[in-house]
């Protein structure tokens, strides 16, 4: 079995650094992120879409930011209690 010109002793070398580096609890997470971005492209290649543009009678309106008081602000509500 060739993979890139790599032999089974290659891979096994590759696949022992990559446990070092990231750990046995990270190589799930990072399969699945490798499997979700393959996926991806190849729906991306194909023309298919995951999901549509919102019209405009049905865009989000984003929620408006609440600012906390600067220090300015503050001092002058202390001083004019």
């Amino acid at each position: 079995m060739n993979f890139f010109g790599l032999g089974p002793a290659e891979l096994a070398i590759i696949l022992l650094i990559v446990l070092v580096l990231f750990g046995p609890k990270q190589i799930p997470k990072l399969s699945r992120m490798f499997g979700k971005a393959m996926k991806d492209l190849r729906e991306g290649m194909d023309g298919k879409e995951e999901k549509e543009e919102p019209s405009g009678d049905q865009a989000v309106i984003p929620a408006a930011k609440t600012e906390a008081p600067s220090e300015e602000a503050k001092k002058t509500e202390d001083s004019t209690v």
